[in-house]
Parts: C-alpha cells; structure tokens; sequence
C-alpha cells in the first residue's frame, strides 16, 4: 500500500492487510493524533488496509472560536 503523511510530506510503501491500528503503531504514530484516509473516506481504527490501497494520514487540527 501507498501511505501519504503530511507533517512532513513524504510517501511510503508497505505490505498489507494491515489494521489501521497496525499501522499508525508501525509508523510510531499516535492513533489518536491523526486521520485515516482511504479513498476520500476516513476509516476507523479497526478497517483493513490492503496492498493495493493509497492511504492518506494527516494530523488532527482542531480550533474554535473564543
């Protein structure tokens, strides 16, 4: 599979099936701290990720008004 991270820009390529949870602990990222992109659709932490797919994870940004 493809994986698109922001925050740095960069592409890596691994093997699947992987959980989203697999892989956001492969990647020593905090699950919490980010989305899951695949195809447009945030997916949640228990989906499976294949081979084929191109993943996006981009860091949680959260505001409001004060």
């Amino acid at each position: 599979m493809l994986v698109r991270l922001r925050n740095p820009t960069r592409e890596i390529e691994l093997a699947g099936p992987l959980s989203v949870v697999a892989l956001t602990n492969r990647l020593e990222i905090s699950r919490e701290s980010v989305l899951v992109i695949r195809d447009g659709t945030i997916v949640p932490a228990d989906a499976m990720l294949g081979d084929g797919d191109e993943i996006e994870i981009r860091p949680v940004i959260s505001g409001g008004s004060t």
